[in-house]
């Protein structure tokens, strides 16, 4: 029989987050980025539910691809989800709701849900926990209840939340009167001046129970197709891998198109918690340490006559500005952005001009995390290519072959166990060897301390996916 508990948690981490390019990026999108304060945005997310009264661990449901990275992340801190359920394939949040509600009522008979995006920024912890419990009186009582942000500005780039009546002996709880797409400036400014309007945050709460009739009556697709897949889930290395048939087949829906602008059990608690979704880098900058002009400073950077700019330097080489204004600057390995604050909106524009162009940047750092460890391009050209390799400690890359390729291995830090051909050797700092065309081989790091190595690849073909993995710990086939 599960165990009974108040509320359970939930976390969505599913988003790519190429508002914030260059630093956001598929592979390594926004939530797992420190953009303010400790800690990356998932990490702070994950905390800021633990501190919650009667808080049970968080069922997280992820990106396949981020997979190792969010348990890393999570880990780190602590925090155990239960499930960490994988998506194959991205399909908005009415699924990714449905999902939640399901692997709940395998612990408890009807708890409470809540719904928090992995990559929202609160700064008043209090007021959040305060808007938590009121919302948890609403959905204790048959509402569904999303958080009304106060707004501080004419905001255009999120939607608005009409509040209705209150609701009786339920203080700070009010009915939605309507769910309002988002506006122009002329009309966000009318909401703000009624003081009626909320931003809708995308955050939610809810009994179980009440969300799957809700689902049921309005989303009967989405409800049948993500019970199936996660009825025909598996487990793997300790993630729950839904059926991907089944969750490909449920409609990409919002919860908000999906139910919540059609139940007569919307409800909405309002909140001024200092909440961002951080979803463009003039959001970033306004909620950023800032000096004297205005200036938020991330990095190496050395500025004269500059006022109400964002510069990150997130690589390390030095950024100066002088008579710059109202300006973005953001500094990568491999990219630079350059643009006005006003028109940040538009970086997702100019990720997709660079998908369409196949750029590699697109997606991809130059510093590449797997779940060992990470590689970084420091060279490369016709026949050849030099990567910097950092391995964990108690990581193990796949047994291993290329076909068209050899690799010549250089220990700089650490101790390395290398397996090639069945022959096991360890190397130590300033020792290498070298693995011919076709060798199968393997790198371990058996120690506590990272290690560290240069892999100077020489072949015909050097691309990642010239790899044929024979056997691989962490289950992957390519």
């Amino acid at each position: 029989m599960p165990n009974e508990f108040t509320f359970c948690p939930v976390i969505l981490s599913g988003g790519s987050g190429t508002r914030l390019w260059p630093l956001s990026r598929r592979t390594y999108p926004k939530q797992l980025l420190p953009l303010i304060g400790g800690g990356s945005l998932l990490q702070q997310t994950a905390q800021r539910l633990a501190r919650l009264p009667n808080s049970s661990d968080p069922i997280v449901i992820a990106n396949d691809d981020h997979r190792f990275l969010i348990r890393q992340q999570l880990t780190e801190i602590g925090v155990t989800p239960s499930p960490l359920i994988l998506e194959p394939v991205g399909r908005n949040t009415a699924p990714a709701v449905a999902l939640a509600c399901h692997a709940a009522l395998q612990r408890a008979a009807d708890p409470i849900l809540g719904i928090f995006p992995s990559d929202h920024h609160i700064a008043n912890d209090a007021a959040f926990q305060s808007a938590v419990a009121t919302a948890i009186q609403g959905a204790s009582a048959g509402y569904i209840v999303t958080f009304s942000i106060t707004p501080t500005r004419p905001e255009t780039g999120y939607g608005y939340i009409r509040h209705g009546d209150p609701v009786s002996d339920l203080p700070g709880v009010e009915t939605v009167a309507a769910f309002v797409e988002k506006p122009d400036a002329v009309t966000a400014q009318r909401y703000l001046d009624t003081g009626n309007y909320g931003w809708n945050s995308g955050m939610f709460m809810f009994r179980a129970s009440v969300m799957l009739k809700a689902l049921e009556a309005f989303a009967p697709d989405v409800l049948t197709h993500s019970q199936a897949a996660l009825a025909n889930a598996s487990l793997d290395l300790g993630f729950t891998r839904l059926d991907a048939a089944a969750f490909a087949a449920s409609p990409s829906i919002a919860i908000d198109v999906a139910v919540m602008e059609k139940t007569d059990q919307a409800a909405t608690v309002a909140a001024d918690m200092g909440w961002s979704d951080l979803g463009s880098w003039e959001a970033l900058h306004g909620f950023a340490d800032k000096d004297s002009n205005g200036n938020a400073l991330q990095g190496k950077v050395q500025l004269r006559d500059t006022r109400n700019s964002y510069f990150r330097s997130d690589d390390g080489r030095l950024l100066t500005g002088i008579g710059v204004e109202d300006m973005i600057v953001v500094s990568t390995a491999d990219a630079v952005l350059v643009a006005p604050l006003a028109r940040a909106g538009e970086v997702k524009d100019l990720v997709s001009d660079l998908s369409a162009l196949n750029a590699p940047e697109a997606d991809l750092h130059r510093k590449v995390s797997r779940p060992w460890g990470t590689y970084q391009d420091i060279d490369r050209d016709d026949g050849f290519r030099a990567k910097r390799i950092v391995v964990h400690p108690g990581g193990r890359l796949s047994l291993q072959r290329h076909r068209q390729r050899s690799e010549h291995w250089v220990v700089v830090k650490g101790t390395a166990h290398v397996t090639i051909d069945g022959v096991e050797t360890v190397l130590t700092r300033n020792q290498s060897t070298y693995v011919s065309i076709g060798a199968t081989h393997r790198l371990e790091n058996k120690s506590n301390e990272p290690l560290h190595l240069i892999e100077v690849q020489v072949g015909d073909y050097v691309e990642e996916n010239d790899i044929e993995r024979l056997d691989d710990v962490y289950g992957r086939t390519t």
